[in-house]
C-alpha cells in the first residue's frame, strides 16, 4: 500500500467560527483528540507555515512523535489543513483537512486524511496497522470534540 485516504464528519451545537476556533488552539489537542497525549512544542500564534509537535499515543499502540505544519488556515472559509510528519524524519506524511460549514442549528464538520507512505516498512507494516486505527480514531475524537465543544460555548 503506498497510500490510504478516509474521512469523518460530525455536526456540532456551535457555530463553525466557534468550531474552528476549538480546532485550531493546538494547546487543546489532547482535550478531545484521542491520540494525542501531550502538545510538547507549539507555536506563539497559529498561521499558515507554523509548525507544533505533540506526543501520540493511540490505544494499544506505541508512543511517537508526530510534527504538524499549517497549509492553510482560513477563519472566515471554515477551513484549516496542516502536513503531519513522523519526528523520527521518515519520509512519509500525512495531509489533514478540517472544514466546518454552517448546519441545522450548529456546524458540520467534516475531516479528510490522506497519508503517504514512502517507506517499506511504513508501506507493508505500519501504514495498514495505522488505517484501522484511523477509522476508529477519528470518529471517536470527533463525538469528544462535540461534547467538549458544546460544553464550552454554553
Amino acid at each position: 500500500m503506498d497510500e490510504f485516504q478516509g474521512q469523518a464528519s460530525v455536526r456540532v451545537e456551535a457555530t463553525p467560527r466557534a468550531v474552528f476556533d476549538f480546532i485550531t488552539d493546538v494547546s487543546r489537542l489532547p482535550e478531545w483528540n484521542t491520540a494525542i497525549e501531550a502538545v510538547v512544542a507549539q507555536p506563539a500564534a497559529l498561521a499558515e507555515g507554523a509548525e507544533w509537535t505533540v506526543r501520540m499515543h493511540p490505544v494499544h499502540a506505541p508512543r511517537w512523535g508526530s510534527v504538524s505544519r499549517v497549509v492553510e488556515l482560513s477563519r472566515d472559509r471554515g477551513r484549516f489543513a496542516y502536513q503531519t510528519r513522523n519526528a523520527d524524519g521518515n519520509p512519509s506524511y500525512s495531509q489533514w483537512s478540517w472544514v466546518m460549514a454552517p448546519g441545522d442549528g450548529g456546524a458540520d464538520v467534516t475531516v479528510t486524511w490522506h497519508v503517504y507512505l514512502k517507506t517499506f516498512d511504513r508501506r507493508f507494516l505500519a501504514g495498514p496497522i495505522r488505517k484501522r486505527q484511523l477509522a476508529r480514531e477519528v470518529p471517536r475524537s470527533l463525538a469528544v470534540l462535540a461534547s467538549a465543544i458544546t460544553r464550552d460555548t454554553r
